[in-house]
């Protein structure tokens, strides 16, 4: 198919709103449920510019990049409404298209106001496929969709063209590790000790990072020991254009929360968790379980003071579940 025929395509699918909206689940594994939903967007089935990558990149060559952006966040902010979905909506946004000189300004937030969604259940993902040189304008850019309430999460963190600057210079609520560091992470100790840096990090700007491209539950289980606690993959949900019910993933994360790990039960005192982590030095989480042995979720070991202050149970103390 020519350049000429695949921009006709792609005039033809803008012209009658031809975009498809899929849907994957993000996990919070220390409460085991959906936190929320990342859009994809995909043109007709039927269509040579079904897939993204092809869809995007003639949008791209074409100057219609903005346009089609504008398309798919109108499909996903719509769909996710329709299906009623459950937690926070990650929209894809191109830095190209927020430095637009002609960008729609509050195009978003009027799309949200024709579904019902407020913007605090929103997450501006900045996916960077082109080098970024305007730090400022991007950042002030940023702080407008701030203003309005919505959240800002970096995509593909490790991956970009200045992804570590863009983290420095934006300081976004979520950062999505790129999944090339997840594939495989528990055979190859040099990833566990760059996401390792990444969760450093971000506790330090106060980032939730989330693990995309889970595939295996032996990926999911050494992230779970390391504390991550947002992820996101194959293995947990596939991308999918009807709402699933909210507990779809939650068999997956009980067989890995309970493959061997050790457990401490609700009433556990702080003291107690303290000498647990002390025994188990390779653990950066611990599973916590019910009366009956049930997962109920996770311990990071980062949430526990340096010493024991306390015999309060975790009942007693549901911030330690946050």
């Amino acid at each position: 198919m020519t350049v000429a025929e695949q921009l006709s395509a792609l005039g033809a699918i803008l012209a009658h709103g031809s975009i498809h909206s899929l849907f994957q689940p993000i996990i919070c594994l220390s409460e085991a449920r959906v936190f929320g939903h990342e859009a994809l967007s995909r043109g007709p089935s039927n269509s040579p510019l079904h897939a993204p990558l092809n869809l995007f990149a003639i949008a791209r060559q074409g100057g219609r990049l903005t346009e089609l952006e504008a398309a798919c966040r109108e499909s996903a902010c719509r769909c996710f409404s329709q299906q009623q979905l459950q937690g926070k909506l990650f929209l894809n946004v191109s830095p190209e298209s927020l430095l637009e000189p002609h960008y729609p300004s509050g195009l978003t937030l009027k799309l949200l106001e024709q579904a019902g969604l407020p913007p605090s259940r929103v997450v501006i993902e900045l996916t960077e496929h082109t080098p970024t040189d305007d730090f400022q304008l991007l950042s002030n850019a940023l702080h407008h969709y701030r203003d309005m309430g919505f959240s800002i999460a970096l995509d593909d963190l490790g991956a970009g063209y200045s992804s570590l600057r863009l983290w420095s210079e934006l300081r976004p609520e979520y950062v999505k590790i790129d999944r090339h560091f997840i594939d495989g992470i528990h055979l190859d100790p040099l990833k566990r000790e760059f996401v390792g840096s990444i969760l450093q990090i971000a506790r330090a700007s106060k980032a939730q990072v989330i693990a995309e491209g889970i595939e295996l539950m032996e990926e999911l289980q050494v992230l779970m020991e390391m504390g991550v606690d947002l992820v996101q993959g194959y293995l947990l949900g596939r991308p999918q254009a009807l709402g699933i019910p909210g507990g779809y993933a939650l068999p997956v994360l009980a067989d890995a929360l309970s493959a061997g790990q050790p457990t401490v039960r609700l009433n556990a005192t702080v003291a107690h968790l303290l000498q647990m982590f002390d025994r188990h030095q390779h653990l950066d989480a611990m599973q916590v379980v019910d009366a009956e042995g049930r997962p109920c979720g996770l311990i990071p070991r980062h949430a526990l003071p340096p010493h024991p202050v306390a015999c309060q149970g975790l009942q007693g103390s549901p911030q330690l579940l946050t």
